[in-house]
């Protein structure tokens, strides 16, 4: 009786050690890929709570919960929308902490020095996240001029259009002074439909 009762218990602890492995290592594997709306820039523009230019000026990640975010940093240099100061954090899914490295698909990651205009949301946690993950970044091409170029990525995940249709993400590209324009005019008649 005692011998059925010990293999029992070696049974159930067996199978709960091989179920916290499977659950260990699926948490620990990348998503192999997300399901995206595919956003215009005028939704982008009326979605954020805020629009800057900036630079990546530090990092760190931390856990919360289950999860790792990377919490990067920013310098503004320019405001489009939103208030706030000089600096801005901005939260990411995804880092590695204490040995544990996650990620997830279709987050974006950056590195200290890299300029952007962000597309910014605020959750409910009131940390500012990117608006359709990578769809609410352009970055900046370097060229030398007073008005450089700033690119936003296709994105490679699947995109669906606001009917649930699959559809192909485009990379745009546009001037810094074209991308103001845009912001500014997008802003202004939002304005002018809230004050009718």
């Amino acid at each position: 009786m005692s011998l059925v009762g010990t293999e029992t218990a070696l049974s159930g602890a067996v199978k709960r050690h091989l179920l916290s492995a499977l659950v260990l290592t699926l948490c620990l594997m990348p998503l192999q890929c997300a399901t995206l709306e595919r956003l215009s820039l005028d939704d982008m523009i009326a979605k954020s709570t805020l629009i800057v230019r900036a630079k990546v000026t530090g990092s760190r990640a931390a856990f919360s919960g289950p999860i790792v975010y990377s919490h990067y940093t920013l310098q503004v240099s320019e405001r489009f929308k939103g208030i706030g100061g000089n600096t801005v954090e901005v939260v990411v899914p995804g880092g590695a902490v204490n040995g544990v490295r996650q990620s997830f698909a279709g987050t974006p990651s950056f590195q200290t020095g890299d300029e952007l205009v962000f597309f910014l949301w605020m959750g409910k946690s009131g940390q500012n996240q990117v608006i359709g993950l990578t769809q609410g970044l352009f970055s900046m091409t370097a060229d030398g001029t007073a008005d450089p170029m700033f690119t936003r990525a296709a994105s490679r995940e699947l995109m669906l259009d606001s009917d649930g249709r699959p559809v192909k993400d485009q990379t745009l590209k546009m001037r810094l002074s074209e991308l103001r324009s845009r912001i500014s005019g997008s802003l202004a008649t939002a304005s002018q439909a809230v004050a009718k």
